[in-house]
């Protein structure tokens, strides 16, 4: 006669408190390393981004020359404001009111079945670049928002303008003002005139696929309407002056 095999104890699975606290020691963990290399990038000339990095590791070409805001023309330290973030000068990097109308306007979108627009900042777009990946998950939404804020606390507001203008994507593989500038104006970033600096700027949603040196109609109005907010006064950038 054979012993009875002894039941087989099975480990419980962990509890929700315990997961949560699992997850919240590694989000712990991952700002402390976000924030050790926003101190080490604000010693760099100008960082570099994920989407650089990944396109290296790949074996894809990466065209990017670093200059620092000061060789960057100041209309289109404008324009970028105007067309991505017209709050940049007045937020602490994340616009709480830009938020709350996205918020409510992707809950009417769901039930209207439209799409809501974002909120994202400079700041948070900055972060994102630097650290994230992009998407639009939710979960990715809730680790950059204390990112953005924790680099408005290290890094001033001509920093985080100057680490953007530097890791933007302007077209496939090319990356920042200068290098954008120079293969569609074949002039330095210090250079560029209103309009061609409104046009990069209305390139930023979509970099791939907008041509500055040939815009449409739609793409040219867009850049019209950047000017006209540069010119009323409508993108402050007072908080750039050093």
């Amino acid at each position: 006669m054979t012993p009875q095999s002894a039941p087989s104890r099975r480990t419980p699975p962990p509890s929700a408190p315990f997961r949560a606290l699992i997850w919240l020691r590694w989000l712990l963990l991952g700002l402390l390393v976000v924030l050790v290399g926003l101190l080490l990038f604000d010693t760099m000339a100008e960082p570099v981004s994920t989407l650089m990095l990944g396109r290296w590791l790949t074996g894809q070409k990466v065209q990017r020359v670093a200059v620092p805001l000061e060789k960057i023309s100041p209309y289109l330290h404008q324009a970028v404001i105007a067309s991505e973030d017209a709050r940049f000068c007045l937020h602490s990097g994340v616009d709480w009111r830009a938020l709350r109308t996205a918020v409510a306007d992707r809950q009417d979108g769901a039930k209207n079945g439209g799409r809501a627009r974002g909120a994202s900042t400079i700041d948070m777009q900055t972060v994102k670049n630097l650290f994230l990946f992009p998407g639009r998950l939710v979960l990715r939404k809730a680790v950059e928002i204390p990112l953005t804020l924790s680099l408005n606390f290290l890094w001033s507001k001509p920093r985080i303008l100057s680490a953007y203008l530097n890791i933007a994507e302007w077209g496939d593989g090319v990356f920042g003002a200068e290098a954008a500038a120079r293969l569609y104006y074949h002039k330095p970033a210090a250079s560029l005139t209103p309009r061609e600096a409104a046009l990069l700027a209305a390139a930023l949603p979509n970099p791939r696929k907008r041509d500055p040196r040939r815009p449409g109609a739609l793409y040219s109005r867009m850049a019209g309407k950047i000017m006209a907010r540069m010119a009323s006064g409508g993108a402050p950038t007072f908080c750039l002056k050093r």
